[in-house]
């Protein structure tokens, strides 16, 4: 029997109530056959051992080995043509994934495809996005906690306005559907990164080979967002931070830039403080209000 076209990777960390809603909700979302492989980097709260049934394995990671990580772990092996790479805590909206695979072929050079995120209270999260740049950067870094509609986070955040499918720098990495001969080509997701921007990184190094990252607002999940970080919030903090310098120190290598990096370190451990004590500052730009969210 030929194996399904869609391998489902869902990054595991003590889930709970969550992962129930998940795969409850993914038999909806599409007529295509799919299997699924939950990564699992420790959970002690049995809820993957419990999910485990017809089409669905448990991958033990041997640890919290991060997102990246495990996800690479989960996707090892698949010879179908697509990867779902998703977070626990997503709900998907019937016929969903569907509509992800249907924009696949309308972009035959697409390597990865985000639906409309929403939160849970319907209002739609930045998960498409422009590449961060230093002006860009540094406006939504300063001014998105407390002036959304500032000109670089609106130029940053695709979703701004009436959503429209097409290619954005990068997708977010809480549901992904990704071609698995590109996500092959350029080695899955970069190890080195723990949790945060190894969304960005894989996006950024699907681009530079030759694929686009499409947004598909037509597919639509709910995320409830901090399942599993919300545990030990102040350390996420910190590793948000440590990743956005990682990934940005990597873009600006080189003797060019060398007074730039210890620049760029002062201020993210500046905005790191800040967000420790200011929950917004973390959160970032508000997510778009309901009205603005397409009808699904």
């Amino acid at each position: 029997m030929s194996p399904p076209p869609v391998r489902v990777v869902v990054v595991t960390y003590s889930p709970g109530e969550a992962l129930p809603g998940f795969l409850t909700s993914l038999r909806s979302a599409t007529t295509t056959s799919y299997d699924v492989v939950l990564a699992d980097n420790g959970s002690v709260d049995g809820a993957p051992e419990a999910a485990v049934g017809p089409g669905v394995t448990l991958l033990r990671t041997g640890g919290n080995l991060g997102y990246g990580r495990a996800a690479n772990a989960g996707a090892a092996g698949a010879t179908g043509d697509w990867l779902v790479i998703a977070n626990p805590d997503v709900v998907w909206a019937p016929a969903s994934l569907d509509a992800l695979l249907d924009a696949t072929s309308r972009w035959p050079h697409g390597g990865s495809f985000g639906p409309a995120i929403r939160t849970p209270d319907g209002r739609l999260y930045p998960s498409a996005r422009a590449f961060p740049s230093l002006g860009r950067g540094i406006g939504h870094a300063l001014c998105g906690w407390w002036w959304p509609a500032n000109p670089w986070t609106r130029s940053y955040r695709a979703e701004v306005g009436k959503p429209v499918e097409g290619p954005a720098g990068w997708l977010s990495g809480s549901c992904l559907l990704v071609r698995r001969t590109a996500f092959e080509q350029v080695g899955g997701f970069d190890p080195s990164y723990f949790m945060y921007a190894e969304d960005m990184d894989l996006g950024r190094r699907l681009a530079e080979a030759g694929w686009a990252n499409v947004y598909v607002p037509s597919a639509v999940v709910t995320h409830a967002g901090g399942h599993a970080t919300s545990r030990v919030a102040t350390a996420m903090v910190a590793e948000h931070h440590r990743a956005l310098y990682r990934y940005l120190a990597r873009q600006y290598a080189g003797p060019r830039y060398a007074l730039l990096r210890p620049l760029l370190a002062a201020g993210l451990f500046l905005r790191y403080l800040l967000a420790r004590s200011v929950k917004s500052v973390g959160e970032g730009a508000a997510p778009t209000r309901s009205a603005d969210v397409l009808e699904s």
